[in-house]
């Protein structure tokens, strides 16, 4: 079953990557200035500072080669959601994607250690170990499952917001129904803080908020306001839980005729690309902070997040023998 699977997959790739060429060679010609034409497949809407970003990483790649590589941005899942633009790029079908970690770690399991709860003290730390030899390993390490790691993009903190109550203190989680992201990791984490994770669609949030049958979520301010969890949910405890990176890869496949003069380029305008994004970041955070104060909401901004760190030990007990020298170089950067 497992081969007959490979070669499904393998089939629809090159199936994909023939005629993704074959529109490329069509692109290249229409402008013949460009030596290569590349997609770069995103998820959000052209307005989210990632997809800026995305567009200011093409603008640059276009001026800084002299105009001999051009990228394309598809927005709005386009090109695919990313679970399916991931595996296109992996094939070679698509060339650049911007992606949550979240949805690569299926791929490229070295990555799983970033989402552990509380694995960095704030916002600066998460930045210290993505910027050193930590993250450049990283990166680096997606090329051992057909992409190039190229840069990090800052996606916020998740913390817990609630319909009845704020939470200040663990003991205000128990026995809560608190949606949580779809993965396994978000269930290990909510038995050891003593909640229940509904892992449910992210549509169904506000319905189920408002009937009382779900006492909360957890997510980022930006995505707590754009979907107006805030009117049915006005408690907003900032205990920063989760900071899941995303990520800007390519795919080896679809990029290995590109000369050692361009790779140098695309390196260094991702790694540019990623001040820019986040400052974009910080700015759409600031304002939507702003935004939901003014609209009532209580923003609860945790002194002590020592106990909830405790709670969720087991869960770094569970990945010691896999992270443990990892996670202590993280903890120590």
């Amino acid at each position: 079953m497992r081969i007959s699977k490979l070669i499904f997959r393998l089939w629809i790739g090159s199936v994909f990557f023939l005629m993704m060429t074959g529109c490329d060679h069509i692109h290249t010609n229409m402008k013949e200035t460009y030596a290569y034409t590349f997609r770069l497949g995103e998820s959000h809407p052209s307005s989210h500072p990632t997809a800026q970003a995305d567009v200011e990483f093409a603008r640059r790649v276009e001026e800084e080669t002299g105009g001999r590589i051009k990228i394309i941005v598809y927005f709005d899942q386009e090109l695919g959601t990313e679970p399916e633009v991931i595996e296109q790029v992996r094939f070679g079908a698509i060339d650049f994607t911007r992606v949550s970690i979240a949805n690569l770690v299926e791929t490229v399991p070295d990555l799983y250690v970033l989402q552990l709860p509380y694995l960095y003290e704030d916002r600066d730390h998460m930045w210290r170990v993505l910027e050193s030899d930590i993250g450049d390993g990283l990166l680096e390490g997606v090329g051992d499952y057909g992409f190039i790691g190229l840069t990090w993009f800052d996606a916020g903190s998740r913390s817990f917001y609630t319909r009845d109550k704020p939470i200040e203190k663990l003991e205000d989680l128990q026995g809560l129904s608190i949606r949580m992201m779809e993965n396994s990791l978000m269930r290990e984490m909510s038995k050891a803080m003593g909640f229940t994770g509904v892992l449910l669609p992210y549509g169904e949030i506000y319905p189920l908020i408002q009937q009382g049958a779900l006492h909360g979520a957890e997510n980022n301010f930006s995505s707590y306001l754009t979907q107006s969890h805030y009117q049915v949910a006005p408690f907003f405890s900032m205990d920063e839980h989760l900071r899941i990176p995303e990520i800007l890869i390519g795919s080896k496949i679809a990029l290995s005729n590109i000369s050692q003069e361009d790779w140098a380029i695309i390196r260094k305008v991702a790694r540019e690309t990623t001040v820019y994004q986040k400052q974009l970041w910080s700015e759409m955070e600031e304002k939507a902070k702003e935004r939901l104060i003014e609209e009532g909401v209580q923003i609860i901004e945790l002194k002590d997040r020592s106990a909830f760190v405790q709670a969720v030990q087991p869960v770094y007990d569970k990945y010691e023998e896999q992270y443990g020298e990892l996670i202590r170089r993280i903890k120590a950067e």
